[in-house]
């Protein structure tokens, strides 16, 4: 394994994504926790009208992914997306300094953090593609490391957060992270290098576009990986309460519970991208299915909050395998779109996320806490089915009209 890590420096530039996804993981979650306390209690705004408030600003970052992702494997300088995302992200984060309104937030932070969104994926894209001119044979491991950066910066900006809220308030807040996404910007203009559109063999093929056949197959992937990603937002919300409301358990058990999950997901998300040589990205998210609908059945039957502990090992695997691994899976079936492949991934993860939490709202006042789970299994359990009906051989299957068209 440490051969490996070793290797993966060998893939140009492969130390600056390093760095920039451990600041941006960090930069986001030194605010995140902190949003809704901000928006209810300084802004005013109702508990709904936030609600309304984090789904449009989300929903403006699927459609800014989604038209930017449509030219960014077409010769576009990836590395000017970048920087312009970044930016863009630090105007998105300073308008909470700047507007003190809910209109001019609205307006404000959904444009701006929406055309930032593409900071991720088209990261991702670079790295992809700076792991193909390096030759690297292990593309998802360099990937999944990478995301375990990010996650590691979720463990790291929460504390820094604090510390700056009680320091300097809620400006101390916000102008902490708009500062780290200005050395992000720094970062990449001085540090990386344009981003040359990688040579093609002999005969020039079209690459396919965010609305391409090619890319218009993935469509039951993609909801497959949405619906992942709504379970993963679902437990999220509805586990804590489950723990404290259906089982008697404390705020420290929440905790603990939490930060066992947080903990293990990193060296499995190393673990599954270091797997990802021996079995394929498709079979090791047909594995994910599997264990994430034992997790969410421990859910339903437990009956004491040390069950819901132990069984994180069981979380941690799920959401490790699809964070980790889902990315490289769409890679597969676009290996000359990265910048298409990502953002497909990217989209689920907002969309789902979205979902999850209105689902998860919605469904504990309807069915409560503990029968929300079985929802959760049963969601799973079609993703499974339309992850294994679309099958790898589908995408054989469409490389080859794709390698026969000449431009």
């Amino acid at each position: 394994m440490l051969s490996r890590f070793k290797n993966l420096f060998q893939i140009k530039h492969y130390s600056i994504f390093i760095i920039c996804m451990l600041l941006i993981g960090t930069s986001v979650s030194i605010t995140m926790p902190y949003l809704s306390l901000y928006g209810t209690s300084v802004i005013g705004m109702s508990t709904g009208a936030f609600g309304v408030f984090m789904a449009i600003s989300s929903l403006t970052g699927v459609i800014a992914n989604t038209m930017i992702a449509n030219y960014s494997d077409t010769g576009m300088d990836r590395k000017w997306l970048i920087l312009a995302a970044m930016l863009s992200s630090a105007c998105g984060y300073a308008s909470y300094i700047v507007f003190d309104s809910f209109l001019g937030l609205l307006l404000s932070v959904s444009f701006f953090n929406g055309l930032g969104a593409a900071a991720m994926p088209q990261m991702f894209a670079y790295a992809h593609e700076s792991a193909t001119e390096s030759q690297s044979d292990d593309k998802t491991f360099a990937k999944s490391t990478l995301r375990s950066l990010f996650s590691l910066g979720f463990l790291i900006g929460p504390l820094i957060g604090t510390m700056l809220l009680a320091a300097f308030d809620y400006n101390g807040l916000f102008l902490g992270t708009t500062s780290i996404f200005i050395l992000l910007s720094a970062l990449v203009y001085f540090f990386l290098p344009k981003r040359k559109m990688a040579n093609t063999p002999k005969l020039k093929v079209q690459k396919p576009t965010l609305f391409s056949e090619e890319t218009k197959r993935l469509f039951l992937p993609f909801i497959a990986f949405i619906f992942l990603f709504s379970v993963i937002a679902i437990n999220s919300m509805n586990t804590p309460l489950l723990i404290i409301h259906e089982l008697n358990g404390t705020h420290a058990d929440v905790g603990l519970m939490v930060g066992l999950c947080a903990g293990l997901e990193i060296p499995i998300m190393l673990v599954f991208g270091a797997l990802s040589k021996k079995l394929s990205n498709h079979s090791l998210v047909m594995v994910s299915c599997l264990v994430g609908i034992l997790y969410f059945m421990v859910l339903g039957i437990s009956t004491a909050s040390w069950q819901l502990i132990a069984a994180q090992i069981l979380q941690a695997t799920f959401v490790a395998v699809v964070l980790g691994n889902g990315l490289s899976y769409f890679s597969d079936y676009l290996p000359d779109s990265a910048g298409v492949a990502a953002t497909v991934y990217a989209n689920a993860s907002t969309l789902g996320r979205l979902i999850g939490s209105l689902m998860g709202g919605f469904g504990a006042e309807l069915a409560g806490f503990r029968y929300l789970n079985w929802l959760c299994v049963s969601v799973i359990f079609i993703s499974f089915i339309v992850l294994l009906v679309k099958s790898p051989k589908a995408m054989e299957k469409m490389e080859e009209p794709r390698q026969m068209r000449i431009t």
